[in-house]
């Protein structure tokens, strides 16, 4: 199969043939008819990820069609368009078994643990655990994003941060789970701010329905411009970049009582963030983490996706192909993305 391979990180990949994957016995094989391209796999291109072994093929938001099948899976997933969590649990252990396949103890994420889906086919082990079948409705692009950055902010969003209608939710970071978070929120009927440096990101942002929007380039002290336009904070604040810069800036945002969600991954030496600790003992403040999502919590995206309140093809910015994947790695390279939304690999172009 032709796949996007790295042989050192760091290094511009390179488009080459390599050997199909198999399935294992627990496991399908996919093949690839939209993935994401996003920040993360830019982390592990550059080594920022330990689970990363060379050479490597990255790639973990994915849509496709079930071509292989191992031995002991159960159900008929043989020529089933699915996507999958890009956390997959095992099924097994006892995270799984009590519903937190997102935390699983022997977690396998594809495009880090093993060879991912920027390439023809991908295989995915614990198939019955984490495989999600896809209505017909639903194109591949728009179901690839539901792997990582739309799945991730709906349970950042909805579970851990248990928005309500009425809520003020401040987003920080409008990339691609910062922009899916603004949705899903606005859907739930919160009122948003989102935080960015790009005014381009912002706009797109006032799109999707944020209320207000703030510049963090423009002003000295984000947390307190978030606490005045909300009159008195916000209830839920969510780092989706994964800074200390924005992790800070998003518990000073709270109003009392207010709950502080991290989905934003901080970088290896970046990630003991100095909190505020005075505040959140003084306001009651919750600090709470927020890791991919669950394949069962699913149902409930798709229901919300084909009645129309949630549009993830909204976010799509654009498609490439295989060959254009190292190119747009490189730019990423650039903190500030100059157009902001999803970029979709189509691996038959």
């Amino acid at each position: 199969m032709k796949a996007i391979l790295f042989e050192e990180f760091g290094q511009l990949p390179t488009l080459r043939s390599v050997t199909d994957p198999s399935p294992a016995h627990d496991g399908v094989v996919i093949e690839v008819a939209a993935t994401g391209l996003c920040r993360s796999d830019w982390h592990a291109w550059k080594g920022h990820d330990p689970d990363v072994r060379l050479p490597h093929v990255g790639g973990h938001e994915l849509a496709g069609t079930v071509v292989s099948v191992g031995q002991e899976v159960r159900h008929p997933w043989m020529g089933r368009r699915v996507t999958v969590p890009f956390v997959c649990g095992c099924g097994t252990c006892m995270q799984c078994a009590t519903g937190n396949h997102q935390v699983c103890e022997r977690q396998r994420q594809p495009g880090f643990s093993h060879w991912g889906s920027f390439a023809q086919y991908v295989r995915i082990d614990h198939a019955d655990a984490n495989l999600v079948p896809l209505p017909e409705s639903i194109a591949s692009p728009a179901a690839a994003s539901l792997g990582c950055r739309f799945g991730t902010a709906f349970r950042a969003v909805v579970r851990q941060g248990k928005v309500g209608a009425g809520d003020w939710v401040a987003v920080h970071g409008c990339g691609g789970t910062g922009l899916s978070a603004v949705m899903v929120a606005v859907a739930s009927g919160a009122r948003v701010v989102a935080v960015d440096v790009s005014s381009a990101a912002l706009n797109f942002a006032r799109d999707l329905g944020a209320a207000v929007t703030v510049d963090a380039s423009t002003v000295d002290d984000v947390g307190a411009a978030v606490i005045d336009l909300t009159d008195g904070g916000a209830q839920v604040s969510l780092d989706c970049l994964g800074d200390p810069r924005t992790c800070e800036a998003s518990v000073r945002s709270l109003a009392r009582r207010g709950r502080h969600v991290q989905v934003g991954l901080l970088p290896a030496g970046e990630a003991a963030a100095a909190l505020p600790m005075d505040r959140v003992v003084a306001r009651e403040l919750e600090i709470v983490g927020s890791h991919g999502i669950q394949a069962h919590e699913y149902p409930a995206i798709l229901e919300m996706v084909e009645a129309g309140r949630l549009r993830p093809e909204r976010l799509l910015r654009r498609t490439i192909g295989l060959p254009e994947i190292p190119a747009a790695l490189t730019e990423m390279d650039i903190p500030v993305p100059g157009s902001p939304g999803l970029t979709i690999v189509d691996p038959a172009r």
